[in-house]
C-alpha cells in the first residue's frame, strides 16, 4: 500500500520533469495529470516490453518516459496542447 502512495507521487512529479523536458505549455495541474497518467503508461509499456523497476531510479526513468509518451499524444491530439 505504502509503496503506490510513492509511485503516484512520483508520478506528479515525474509529469512536472517531462513537461520540462518536452517544453510543453500546459498548467501545473495539467501537468500532474500528465504525469499520473505517464506514470501509469510509462508502467504497463515497460512491463510489456519486459523491464521491471526494483528502485526508486528505475521508477522514476521509467514514469518519465510514459510521461513524455502521453505528453506527444496529447499534443497530436489536442489542437490547444502543440507547441
Amino acid at each position: 500500500m505504502f509503496w503506490w502512495i510513492v509511485k503516484i507521487a512520483l508520478w506528479a512529479l515525474t509529469g512536472l520533469a517531462a513537461s520540462r523536458l518536452m517544453k510543453s505549455e500546459g498548467s501545473l495541474l495539467w501537468n500532474v495529470l500528465l504525469g499520473l497518467a505517464g506514470g501509469a503508461v510509462g508502467s504497463v509499456v515497460a512491463d510489456w516490453v519486459g523491464i521491471h523497476s526494483t528502485n526508486i531510479l528505475g521508477s522514476l526513468i521509467i514514469s518519465v518516459g510514459g510521461a513524455c509518451l502521453v505528453i506527444a499524444v496529447a499534443r497530436y491530439l489536442l489542437p490547444r496542447f502543440k507547441r
